[in-house]
Order: structure tokens, then sequence, then C-alpha cells
């Protein structure tokens, strides 16, 4: 019957852990997007960038573009992970309660 107070935990871990999964596709997928786009443009321009070249200044301009585009998805992460910490924080406390014999459920 305790296990009824830790349901949405498990709920709550998975909204988590599929928003988390989403903004890193996201960020991810910004990524190669930037990526293409400067090789791409270096293509047209004539001139040759490497690959990996590309992909360093991809991660350097999708970071602060990230911030502004997922900013919605950012802020939902980090309402879940507050909702996730404090859950955690209650069932600790509750089991601290309950060996210190504190139990007056």
């Amino acid at each position: 019957m305790t296990d009824a107070s830790s349901n949405p935990a498990p709920s709550a871990k998975g909204k988590l852990a599929r928003d988390l999964a989403l903004y890193t596709i996201a960020r991810l997928g910004l990524v190669v997007l930037v990526a293409a786009v400067i090789v791409g443009v270096s293509k047209l321009v004539g001139v040759e960038v490497p690959l990996l070249v590309a992909a360093i200044f991809a991660v350097i301009i999708a970071l602060p573009l990230s911030l502004f585009l997922f900013a919605k998805l950012r802020t939902r992460v980090n309402v879940q992970i507050a909702a996730v910490d404090e859950q955690r924080r209650s069932d600790r406390d509750d089991l601290r309660s309950k060996l210190r014999g504190d139990d007056s459920k």
C-alpha cells in the first residue's frame, strides 16, 4: 500500500527521459543541419572545408542557437528535473522518517 505514493515517480521519470531524449536529438539535429549548411555554402563558394572543421564550427554555432530555438523544450526538461528531484527528496525524507520510527501514517 505504500507503493501508491511512489506511483507518480515512474511517470515523471518517463516524461523526463522522453523530453530529455527529444531535446538531445533536436540539438544534435541542429548541429548536423548547421554543419551541412557550412559544407554546402563552402562548396558553392568553391572553398573546401573539411568535415571535422565544419562539425566543430557547427557545435559552436548550434550551442547558442539551441538556447533560443528550443527554449520551451529546455524549460520543460528543467521543470521535470525539479519534479523528479522533489519526489526523490520526499521519498528520502519518508524513508528516514520510517527508519527513525516516526511513521505517523
